[in-house]
């Protein structure tokens, strides 16, 4: 009897929890994730290594040249208010997941931008941190976090202006859950912005075979053709978790020269800018502005830095 009654009480108090928003970190973060741990042993031998430009991650560096230029013209592009010449981000609140070394968290930041980095990997942090540290004004301006994303959500609801995970979604467990707790801690409005791969015969070969074979451009083992995302089907689940899809541009990366650049092919690497749905689904200011310029943005964010 006692035994019931006490399940009871247990029963309605979980309930209760539920009905007040009080158990959002216990059911995104500790029954699931969207974390793989098999993909974190492949970068945990890595984490010292972020910031050797000529190494492993030699990619993501020169990646910067063209993703950087993306994020900051599409988000001007998304947001109404003047800006700041020299630093054209300011007091916007960025949210780096998957930060690895904060390769892109530290040129986010010295774009105005206030950055909160997570990443699963403590070592990544630790060489986040160590690294930021170099230059006091990242110092004031970034934050690491040795976190998943949805450990962050209760504390972090609809907190940031700006969610970006660059080369993240194709490690992830389970990208809807991802999405779903991405838009959680988006503002109303606010852009995601997301590098990864398409799932081609192209991307295969060039992506595995090529890169990772071949030339040794990335470690073996870095990537799985099955976790590959096409365009169309995150496009899909973007759009059913509240987001509008604003821009898919087509990117490639030219082992020889060592350089990204656009292109008009989705079929190896892409970049996608999404805006999520603003409160009660009324549309944002800037979506007019936004449709205008989208033909315009390929060529501006290759060429602005």
């Amino acid at each position: 009897m006692h035994s019931e009654r006490a399940a009871l009480c247990f029963l309605f108090r979980y309930a209760m929890e539920q009905e007040s928003g009080l158990t959002v970190k216990r059911l995104f973060c500790t029954s699931h994730s969207s974390v793989d741990s098999k993909e974190m042993k492949k970068f945990q031998h890595l984490a010292h290594k972020w910031w050797d430009e000529e190494g492993e991650y030699s990619a993501l560096h020169s990646m910067n040249d063209i993703r950087v230029p993306f994020i900051r013209y599409d988000t001007l592009l998304n947001t109404s208010s003047n800006y700041d010449l020299g630093s054209p981000l300011s007091g916007v609140k960025i949210l780096d997941v998957g930060c690895g070394g904060g390769l892109l968290s530290e040129p986010l930041g010295r774009l105005g931008a206030s950055v909160t980095g997570i990443d699963p990997l403590e070592d990544n942090i630790r060489t986040a941190e160590q690294h930021k540290s170099f230059d006091p004004v990242l110092a004031k301006r970034i934050q690491y976090k040795f976190s998943s994303l949805e450990e962050i959500v209760e504390e972090s609801m609809e907190t940031f202006d700006v969610i970006v995970a660059s080369e993240v979604v194709e490690h992830v467990a389970d990208l809807e859950m991802f999405i779903k707790c991405c838009s959680q801690v988006l503002k109303p409005e606010g852009s995601l912005f997301i590098t990864t791969i398409s799932k081609t015969q192209l991307s295969y070969v060039l992506g595995i075979v090529v890169a990772e074979k071949i030339m040794g451009i990335v470690p073996e083992g870095t990537h799985e053709w099955e976790k590959f995302v096409p365009p169309e089907e995150l496009e899909h689940l973007l759009e059913l978790n509240g987001f509008s899809v604003k821009t898919v541009n087509g990117m490639l990366y030219n082992p020889l020269s060592g350089s990204w650049s656009w292109m008009e092919s989705r079929s190896v690497n892409y970049a996608l800018h999404a805006v999520k749905s603003g409160a009660q689904g009324q549309s944002s200011p800037t979506d007019a502005l936004s449709e205008m310029g989208s033909e315009q943005r390929s060529a501006t964010a290759g060429t602005a830095l």
